[in-house]
């Protein structure tokens, strides 16, 4: 996963170094959105003394908005929502039903752009605001996911198909984690979700 963004990042600035032997424009458009279909997989870790918790990963579309201060800077916002199944794992056997929590994670990101001809990679960092929401509780009577802040590493490539259309591929790493509050325990439990984000998708330049 780590060395698929490496590898983003440095075919952008081997393209970027071929490009600037042959673009003398300085033409671009300042807003673009993108729609795409992306799989969110999350990779909790062991947080939890004596059990593992195992998050289901989720299909569901995704839209976002670039604005461009120059040709290679910009900043996006990426909106999407998202089901996830929760279990939890004891260890030495067994398991419990932590039923499914919704994932809205608005994240901003700074990007840089790089151009090669009809391929356009960029690479990106910032932050995310990811609030826990339609929980069902599954086999126990209550539990509540504090909403938090955290980081997120983006890069991707598009590709253009005219003027006005272009494709998109994107990848994406949140480093997120949340307060967990079973039955109303004054004892909490923090869980690292930490989602890799793969995006297919179509965009359009305005």
């Amino acid at each position: 996963m780590r060395n698929l963004l490496l590898y983003v990042l440095l075919l952008g600035f081997v393209f970027n170094l071929n490009a600037q032997e042959t673009d003398t424009t300085d033409d671009y458009n300042k807003w673009q959105a993108r729609v795409r279909l992306i799989s969110v997989i999350p990779s909790p870790g062991d947080d939890i003394e004596g059990a593992d918790v195992d998050i289901s990963t989720a299909f569901v579309p995704e839209i976002d908005f670039t604005y461009f201060f120059n040709k290679n800077l910009a900043v996006e916002l990426i909106l999407g929502t998202a089901k996830h199944d929760v279990d939890l794992n004891i260890d030495g056997g067994g398991s419990l039903d932590l039923g499914h929590v919704w994932l809205l994670p608005p994240t901003l990101n700074l990007q840089y752009h790089f151009y090669a001809d009809d391929f356009k990679p960029y690479v990106g960092a910032g932050v995310n605001y990811t609030i826990f929401y339609g929980i069902d509780e599954g086999d126990l009577d209550d539990i509540d996911y504090d909403n938090s802040f955290g980081f997120s590493l983006q890069a991707g490539l598009d590709y253009n198909l005219n003027d006005k259309w272009f494709l998109n591929l994107d990848l994406k790493k949140l480093f997120l984690k949340t307060d967990v509050t079973v039955n109303g325990s004054p004892d909490t439990s923090e869980v690292n979700i930490d989602p890799f984000i793969v995006g297919l998708g179509v965009g359009m330049k305005f």
